[in-house]
Formats: C-alpha cells, structure tokens, sequence
C-alpha cells in the first residue's frame, strides 16, 4: 500500500491502535486505574494545545541562515501548522551564539501569531551535531537571554545540574519548556515511558516529550496505550508523543484519541522518518477530529 492510501485510511485504523493487548492485560489495567484527570491545556498566542486536534509542528531543516530565512518566509501564512521548529544543529554556524541569538529574533518576526520553538538535537539523540553539555547549556543561556522563541526542547538526559537551571530561568522569562527523551533503536515498555513522562513534569516542563523507534506495530501499541494512560491519569501537561519510522506514521495521526497534543508535519524535507507532508497529515487530523464528534 503506498504511503498515500495508508494515509487516507488513518480515521478507521485510529480506533484500532489503542485497544488493550489481551483481555487478562485490559481487566488488569482496569482493576489499578487511577482516577481520570482534567484534560491539561497550554494556551500560547490564542493557540490550545491540549483542546481538539494536534497542533501542527513544521520543522526547519536547512544549514544557512539564509536558507532558514527563506523557508520561514515561504510558509508563515499557511494555515495548516501552529508551530515552527527552527532547528539549530544543522546550522553551519551554531556554534556562534550571538548569530543564533539573531536569527531566533528575525525568525520570531517573521511567524506572526505562530509559534516557535527552539530544538538543538543532539547527535546521541538523532541530532545533526555531538555537542558536550556545558556547551549545549550555553547555547541555551545565550538564547533565553538574548533570543526570543514561545518555547525550547531541552533533552531530558542532558546533565541536569547544568539544564535544570535553564528550566528556571525561562519560567522567569515567560517562555516555556519541552523536556525530551528519544529512542532510536527501540521503544520502552509503557511503565518506561510513563515513568519518564512524568520525571519530566516533576522537573517543570511545560509538555512533556517522548519519541521511540519501533521494532513491530505492537511497538506502536505499546506507545498508543502509554500514552494515553498517562493522559487520562497522570498528566497535568500536555503530551508529544511518537512512534518513529515508517511503522509509526499512525502515531502521528492519532493524538487526539491517545492525548498526544502536537505532531510534526514535513513541509519539504523531513528532519525524522516517519514525517507526513502537511497538506496530507491535516486532512486525516480533520476526519479524526469530525468522526470522534459524529
């Protein structure tokens, strides 16, 4: 089945990829279930993320300034994306602060009432660039104190004596923090990935993120139910959550039944496997979204 038709599909196979495993596991989990929570919302610039469908994240991809600039110029008034993620480890300079601190300025500008978040991936965790955590932490001073973003991705694994402080300062600030965890070469069990989830909301982020790499679909089961599991009975922020590769494009489709508030888009070139171009990604979002309140 080519990628377009397995998309189209994406609203009667949403329903699917949350049911239990086996009936023993399903009476189990509902004998221990915890009381459900409020649905938690973050509100930026009039966007809810948390309430109807996933908010849409088109990322940047580009190694010049320039050709970041262009991009964002390209897209600024589509409609069909909430927030952009200038990605700073393919840049040729980023090792330059006060240029990084610039661009994330002219970026901001550009984006009108969209969002914008701010991501050094690192290479250990799929990033472009290995970078120590004394240096990662820099960078990131020099952006809150002189950048201007909504929100920064900081990797929960990074040396939290020095990235815990940063969490601080940018509440001080008014912008807000997405803690991180990736795993390229497997996904963890649901008591795993709920356990990080929550030591992220312990440490103050303001969405808490988790992307895994499946081995089979009960991998991307596994990530479905533990997401929405902590959804439902643990979470006072709002979740990013995704299966990657090419096996997990239904997570991407999916966060409005799972409570996984926001989902990556590809408009050009994908910055991980398993992107959907947007045009595509919102149309199944939109069936999602219309089919659960028929």
């Amino acid at each position: 089945m080519h990628r377009r038709e397995f998309i189209g599909c994406g609203g009667a196979l949403v329903a699917l990829s949350l049911m239990s495993s086996t009936p023993a596991a399903a009476a189990a989990s509902e004998a221990s279930t915890p009381p459900q929570l409020d649905k938690p919302v973050l509100k930026l610039k009039g966007i809810a993320i948390g309430e109807g469908q996933p908010k849409v994240i088109i990322p940047t991809t580009d190694s010049s300034e320039k050709a970041v600039l262009a991009f964002v110029d390209k897209i600024a008034d589509r409609s069909d994306f909430h927030m952009l993620e200038l990605r700073l480890d393919p840049l040729d300079n980023v090792d330059d602060t006060d240029a990084m601190a610039a661009l994330t300025r002219q970026v901001f500008s550009r984006l009108g009432d969209k969002l914008l978040l701010l991501t050094f991936r690192t290479k250990a965790e799929g990033g472009k660039k290995a970078i120590s955590d004394r240096k990662y932490a820099a960078l990131y001073h020099a952006l809150l104190t002189a950048g201007q973003f909504d929100l920064l991705d900081i990797e929960m694994y990074r040396d939290s004596t020095l990235t815990d402080p940063l969490i601080g300062l940018a509440h001080q600030q008014g912008k807000h923090i997405i803690l991180s965890s990736h795993e390229l070469h497997a996904t963890p069990s649901a008591q795993e990935i709920i356990a990080r989830l929550s030591e992220q909301q312990r440490r103050g982020a303001d969405v808490l993120k988790l992307a895994a790499m499946p081995k089979g679909p009960e991998d991307v089961l596994t990530l479905l139910n533990a997401t929405l599991d902590m959804h439902q009975h643990y979470a006072q922020r709002p979740l990013l959550t995704m299966s990657m590769g090419e096996t997990g494009v239904l997570s991407r489709m999916s966060g409005e039944l799972s409570g996984s508030a926001l989902t990556f888009a590809m408009f050009g070139d994908a910055s991980a496997s398993g992107q959907v171009d947007v045009q595509d990604l919102g149309k199944v979002l939109e069936v999602v979204h219309k089919g659960m309140r028929s």
